[in-house]
């Protein structure tokens, strides 16, 4: 199940919420913000997707994640290489080091991670 780029945008104040009433969540939005009924909308929407849900006390209700942030962008990156890339990490790893503008010194850090996985396994 995937979001629409306003559900991800909804979905990147909760995760950094953590947990948030309607108003802390269009309290971070910026201007113009939108309608609390839009807000809504794509809460419930989320809800039905499995990727929020919420704790009620009296008439307000506390919205937290069910999907962490890592497990989200891990799906992601997993779907662009088997779509993109052949279902190659290697081909990935070389699109991503050749076609970003990642310095000398960002690359040998994703070296030594790499190196680092490499021992682990």
């Amino acid at each position: 199940m995937e979001l629409s780029k306003t559900e991800e945008q909804l979905m990147q104040y909760l995760w950094k919420l953590e947990k948030a009433f309607m108003k802390d969540i269009l309290e971070v939005y910026p201007e113009p913000k939108p309608a609390t009924t839009t807000v809504a909308t794509l809460l419930k929407r989320m809800i039905g997707k499995g990727f929020v849900d919420y704790k009620t006390y009296g008439k307000s209700r506390e919205y937290y994640p069910l999907v962490k942030k890592e497990d989200y962008f891990s799906k992601h990156v997993n779907g662009l290489i088997k779509t993109f890339f052949n279902d190659s990490a290697s081909q990935f790893a070389s699109f991503f080091t050749r076609k970003t503008d990642l310095t000398k010194t960002e690359l040998e850090e994703l070296k030594a991670i790499i190196d680092k996985e490499i021992k682990s396994k």
